[in-house]
């Protein structure tokens, strides 16, 4: 059986167009003796005493996955310059819930990065909850990104970390003017 998928190098994209990433992924403490950006699994992070976890705080970012509780954390967003939330599968949305919590309730400014199984369907919606940066590795959601298309419906029901395009919400009625 031939396998024709073809694996695409992910690029970073914002509202801004595509951008240079300047973090690379480190999976154990020992890669972060070496100079550089990092992103590393919740796992690291915490495995890093305090000491160590402040001295590299300003080149840290950290990765959550869908299971991993965001509460964690908490203590240590002041500072931390980047938070990626994984989407393992387009399926699995614990991650929309994640960056609204970062973003409303404990007030994170930082790169908030969604990674992983990132479609073109969600781009409206993920920089809605408060996703800065995506890393994107499918090519139609790639091309459409390129042709400067975003996607979308410009009407919402719910608030979020950011309003839509328009400002209002479908279910607010406008006073006359």
């Amino acid at each position: 059986m031939n396998d024709t998928t073809e694996t695409i190098e992910p690029r970073l994209w914002s509202e801004q167009g595509f951008l240079d990433d300047r973090w690379r992924r480190a999976e154990s403490v020992e890669e972060l003796e070496s100079e550089g950006n990092f992103i590393v699994p919740l796992e690291v992070f915490t495995a890093l005493d305090d000491t160590a976890r402040s001295a590299l705080k300003p080149r840290l970012g950290v990765e959550l996955q869908p299971g991993e509780n965001v509460e964690i954390l908490a203590p240590h967003l002041d500072g931390l310059p980047l938070v990626a939330l994984a989407f393992p599968a387009y399926s699995d949305g614990r991650s929309y819930s994640k960056a609204q919590l970062l973003r409303a309730r404990y007030g994170y400014e930082g790169e908030l990065r969604a990674t992983g199984d990132v479609l073109f369907d969600q781009v409206a919606h993920m920089l809605r909850v408060g996703f800065s940066t995506l890393e994107v590795k499918n090519g139609p959601t790639l091309a459409r990104l390129e042709a400067n298309k975003r996607g979308g419906i410009g009407l919402h029901y719910q608030p979020a970390a950011r309003p839509g395009p328009s400002g209002a919400y479908s279910w607010r009625r406008l006073a006359a003017g």
